[in-house]
């Protein structure tokens, strides 16, 4: 392992070891088989895995249990804010779910990025999703910080037959606008 790749060791359930580190190109295929496996994720193409384990691996986590791909945290750093991560998925594999797999990517990915000043989290959840809901609330009272929400998406906004997507926010609540502009 080099520095570029930094890995996390964690426990997981009382029999494995969870490892954490940055996405690789050789990581996207699985990426896409475990969004696909989720039934709950909007599964991009395979290309977008590969593409995304390239260009936002730093800003991105993976999670292995004994070499094995079992979870994964895609996100990028806002480009007209550069304090937030906006999370685009999170996907843990069926093996490991209810173990903190989850949330544990997202402390560890945070943790990786605060040295870049980021210092908030963004990611839309469609309503009926209450897992996601709770594990950013976890997330956000692990940290001890606030987290709020808002319409961000409607239906209206998409070309199928897409749910409403809410704007999550974890960490400082500053008054900018949140359709990106500042």
């Amino acid at each position: 392992m080099n520095s570029a790749t930094p890995r996390h060791a964690v426990s997981g359930h009382a029999t494995s070891t969870i490892q954490f580190r940055r996405p690789t190109i050789e990581d996207g295929s699985r990426l896409w088989q475990i969004a696909a496996d989720s039934r709950v994720l909007d599964v991009n193409s395979s290309y977008s895995y590969v593409l995304w384990c390239r260009d936002f691996a730093r800003t991105s986590i993976v999670a292995e249990d004994e070499g094995r791909l079992v979870g994964f945290v895609t996100g990028y750093v806002r480009q007209d804010a550069p304090d937030t991560l906006f999370v685009w998925q999170v996907a843990v594999d069926e093996s490991q779910r209810g173990k903190g797999v989850g949330v544990s990517m997202l402390d560890r990915l945070l943790e990786g990025i605060a040295p870049q000043g980021v210092t908030r989290l963004e990611t839309t959840v469609s309503p009926d999703n209450p897992a996601s809901i709770a594990m950013f609330t976890s997330l956000a009272r692990r940290r001890g910080q606030p987290i709020t929400k808002q319409a961000l998406f409607t239906p209206e906004h998409f070309p199928d037959s897409h749910e409403a997507e809410e704007l999550y926010v974890v960490g400082p609540q500053e008054n900018r606008k949140e359709n990106g502009s500042q």
